[in-house]
């Protein structure tokens, strides 16, 4: 509170205003923090007055009205939660939006099917969140699911919480594309990056840029494949490689292509800064046998089960529509 009230204070000056950009960075920043009060107070109103409230139903021997308050403790209790996942966010990086890519391993259609069955459920833990999800970069696959994907998710902490989920996905299932009905084993790789701010300084020489123009590999002949609108930039000291084919304009893709690269390239900054290149190259396995994070099991059972935090259902539909904060929730408490 005392940080919060510092900050305001500052924005009382009369000079505060003439420099628009840094001014709206120092709003930016009080906003982020008087948010995480604002839940904590209207957290702690509501629990007070469900106290006052049980004490006025033991008093009047009310079991009915007692039985009416579990589902608004257990709402209590995931706001707190939210907060506490909030507090373990506490690098410079975790409270940025996020770039969430998800690629196919070997296996061709299956697991191009596994990627698209990926990204919706991210799409829904998005969704659920209430962050924003905007589509970069989708290729889709050449019988069904996708080839890539690259999703801008917005909002505070988004990426806090989704670096949880870098690694390799396993799926286990009777594939639908087995005209045997047998069972099968598909990868596929999810990676995420923090988005690059405006205050943070990622110096891009152009000419270290090489830009290609090619049409984009949309299905059924649609208009995005008649003109060579897709941006396919590489950044020539890292060797780094972006592209995005999710607008016709031209002019908008390699904005957008340029944006996923300073991500790319900012990350690449944080690791270098924090020596943490082993650890994060770890995470980057092949996309295969051994080197998953997590495995969800369709037949002969059903479970999801993380390897790293040994947690666990038998939920699999709830997880697959996005039911993700629990294993995001355990890895971050363990991680720490």
């Amino acid at each position: 509170m005392k940080d919060i009230k510092e900050m305001e204070a500052i924005t009382l000056d009369e000079n505060f205003w003439q420099d628009q950009e840094k001014a709206q960075k120092i709003m930016k920043k009080i906003n982020a923090r008087k948010s995480v009060v604002d839940q904590w107070n209207k957290l702690n109103d509501r629990l007070n007055d469900m106290v006052t409230l049980v004490d006025m139903a033991i008093d009047e021997d009310d079991e009915s009205t007692l039985a009416e308050f579990e589902d608004e403790f257990s709402i209590i209790e995931k706001g707190i939660k939210d907060l506490e996942f909030k507090r373990m966010l506490g690098k410079e990086e975790d409270v940025r939006s996020a770039l969430l890519t998800i690629h196919p391993g070997a296996g061709g259609t299956e697991s191009q099917d596994w990627a698209q069955m990926l990204l919706r459920m991210y799409l829904r833990w998005i969704e659920r969140r209430g962050f924003q999800a905007n589509t970069l970069d989708l290729q889709s696959g050449d019988e069904a699911g996708i080839k890539s994907a690259t999703i801008e998710v917005v909002g505070d902490y988004a990426y806090g919480y989704l670096k949880a989920e870098i690694g390799v996905h396993r799926l286990v299932r009777i594939s639908p594309f087995d005209s045997n009905s047998r069972r099968h084993t598909s990868f596929a790789s999810v990676f995420v990056y923090p988005e690059v701010d405006d205050d943070i300084e990622v110096v891009v020489n152009p000419s270290d840029l090489k830009v290609d123009t090619y049409r984009a590999s949309g299905a059924g002949g649609q208009h995005v494949n008649k003109t060579s609108s897709a941006v396919r930039i590489t950044h020539l000291p890292t060797g780094i490689v972006v592209q995005c084919q999710s607008e016709r304009s031209q002019h908008m893709n390699r904005a957008n292509a340029l944006k996923i690269l300073m991500s790319r390239l900012y990350q690449l900054k944080l690791e270098e800064e924090q020596e943490k290149i082993d650890k994060i190259e770890q995470n980057k396995k092949d996309i295969a046998w051994g080197s998953q994070i997590r495995s969800y099991v369709f037949h002969p059972y059903n479970m999801v089960k993380d390897h790293r935090t040994k947690v666990e259902t038998s939920n699999n539909q709830a997880v697959m529509d996005g039911d993700l904060d629990e294993f995001i929730y355990q890895y971050l408490l363990t991680s720490k």
